[in-house]
């Protein structure tokens, strides 16, 4: 018997043309925002709401560690140097729209931020718990399934 061998190439080196689909065109998002620089996190915060400064809101971002993001740090980048900026007042600069700054904090903070306000979520969660059980007769037992479902369209009856 005479075996052949047969030379096979891998799918991916042949010739034939990738077929990718065309990029599609979506409206830009006014909150679009450059990536953060390695080791920070972007977040967008409020300084105003109805025309009225928030002072109180936007002195304790600062207080936690955000530092605002200029404008012209991105200057040079053919992608992202068409920022919205504020034009005037005390932002002046900033990369902003419409009532809102673009800030930047560490990443480690905004873990340990995070951590921190998913344990007072618990807390009180657990808190409603203990409440309920407490209140709750063996004869008429409190049910706490409680879930939260997201869905896109359906769900309504049609009628035709």
């Amino acid at each position: 018997m005479n075996k052949k061998t047969i030379k096979k190439d891998p799918r991916a080196s042949s010739t034939r043309i990738s077929q990718e689909r065309p990029r599609q065109w979506a409206p830009p998002s006014p909150l679009d925002a450059p990536p953060a620089p390695s080791g920070y996190v972007h977040r967008w915060l409020r300084t105003s709401v109805l025309g009225w400064e928030d002072t109180t809101n936007m002195s304790a971002r600062l207080r936690e560690g955000y530092e605002l993001v200029r404008v012209d740090e991105y200057k040079n980048d053919p992608v992202w140097s068409g920022l919205p900026a504020v034009t005037g007042g005390k932002y002046s600069g900033v990369v902003g729209h419409g009532g809102l700054v673009l800030a930047r904090i560490p990443e480690e903070i905004a873990k340990q931020r995070q951590a921190y306000y998913q344990s007072l979520a618990d807390d009180n969660d657990q808190a409603i718990k203990n409440d309920l059980m407490r209140e709750q007769h063996p004869s008429m037992p409190i049910n706490q399934d409680r879930q939260s479902r997201v869905s896109f369209g359906g769900g309504r009856n049609k009628t035709e």
